[in-house]
């Protein structure tokens, strides 16, 4: 048989599949597989769908070469496993922005999130899902609270043993840890411990469950701007944390968002910036070499090591840049600057300026004359000793000045 279809009618399968392989499958969806002329999976999607006549290929390298071996397919029938939900940190979401959507049947698997938390009977309600399969390890930091509960897809043997380390670094040393590999199959395993004495070796494949408990000298590291200035690697020429915060909740965090950092020196309100929301992005621009590893070490300690720095002058360094969300002026303010930053900036983007100089604050004032927006004057005082006694010290005063693009 030839199987040719019409490229508009959903020609493309993508089905979960778990440890119990096409034995796990209703009977609709394993008819789908067993018809398959194309098969697309890793080599333990293949080894779970044995009985198939299809062609098979494995994952292309590099991967993005996979849309380009589909659309090679589109008049027969392909079928891509993937491993339970393929919608959840999984291949379907890639090759759903793609391929259109009326082109894609999904046949979802219960996803490893929902096995670990019937295996350790929680709630998913309450339950923060992560992955850093494939990704940076040190994502998961920024999650780290006390009482929270972590799902985590890892990204090998060597991840838990790499995630005890981060716990037991910020004083979360007796959170309990359950590794499961080979959910829902003859194979499966569990490993307990806690995360100071993590030693088990464990499968490759595998989801880590960890119950965060703090010490009580642990880390507190919220995810509402306005960590301590102790958090930070800086110089001294950091936006300082009051004025942070504030600086924040005007530039307005939200999930998968970009902000341009323009001077960003220790990267403190970009690295708070991707904190703050789910896949929130970061541009920083700092032309000093040694302020820009500082902004990586930041942004690797602080658990958003996604965050993208530029050596360069602006307004120069603007050029070419992805639209930003959002813009945070904290060093290298000019008219010609803010005239090419709020020009890139996407509708109902938020701009804010911080000023310390009077040359600066000059510039702010002509500017607000200009676009209108919000100008305030921010004071912080805080108490420090002044030989036995306490008193007020003030930091420098802050002209901040922030407007929205409508």
């Amino acid at each position: 048989m030839s199987g040719h279809v019409e490229t508009s009618a959903p020609w493309l399968h993508i089905v979960g599949i778990g440890e119990d392989g096409l034995d796990g499958l209703t009977p609709a969806t394993r008819a789908v597989v067993e018809a398959a002329e194309i098969l697309i999976g890793g080599d333990r999607h293949h080894a779970l769908a044995q009985t198939t006549t299809a062609k098979r290929y494995a994952w292309p390298s590099p991967f993005d070469a996979l849309i380009d071996l589909l659309k090679q397919h589109a008049n027969q029938r392909v079928v891509v496993l993937a491993t339970g939900d393929p919608l959840w940190f999984s291949v379907g979401a890639r090759i759903g922005r793609s391929i259109p959507a009326e082109q894609i049947t999904y046949h979802p698997q219960l996803s490893a999130f929902q096995l670990a938390s019937a295996r350790m009977g929680w709630s998913m309600a309450d339950v923060e899902t992560l992955t850093v399969h494939g990704r940076p390890v040190e994502q998961m930091i920024a999650f780290i609270q006390p009482d929270q509960r972590l799902i985590i897809l890892t990204t090998g043997a060597a991840t838990p043993g790499q995630i005890a380390q981060f716990l037991t670094e910020r004083g979360f040393g007796d959170s309990p840890m359950t590794v499961l590999a080979n959910m829902g199959g003859e194979k499966e395993q569990r490993f307990d411990g806690i995360a100071r004495e993590w030693s088990h070796e464990v499968p490759p494949f595998n989801t880590l469950c960890v119950d965060c408990r703090a010490a009580p000298d642990a880390a507190l590291l919220p995810r509402v701007p306005g960590l301590s200035d102790d958090m930070f690697q800086h110089d001294g020429t950091m936006t300082k944390q009051e004025v942070r915060a504030i600086t924040l909740a005007k530039l307005m965090p939200m999930r998968g968002a970009l902000l341009w950092d323009v001077g960003t020196g220790c990267g403190s309100v970009a690295v708070e910036w991707m904190r703050a929301a789910r896949y929130a992005r970061a541009i920083g621009i700092e032309p000093r070499a040694d302020r820009r590893a500082m902004a990586a070490a930041n942004a690797l300690s602080l658990g958003v090591p996604k965050l993208e720095l530029i050596d360069g002058q602006v307004p120069e360094a603007l050029n070419g840049l992805e639209k930003p969300d959002a813009v945070f002026i904290g060093g290298g303010l000019s008219p010609e600057t803010f005239a090419a930053a709020f020009a890139a900036l996407r509708p109902l983007g938020r701009l804010v300026a911080n000023a310390v100089t009077l040359e600066s604050e000059a510039t702010l004032v002509d500017l607000h004359k200009t676009h209108g927006g919000q100008l305030v004057k921010l004071s912080v005082n805080r108490a420090e000793p002044v030989g036995r006694l306490t008193g007020w010290r003030p930091l420098m005063p802050v002209t901040q000045w922030s407007l929205v693009k409508r």
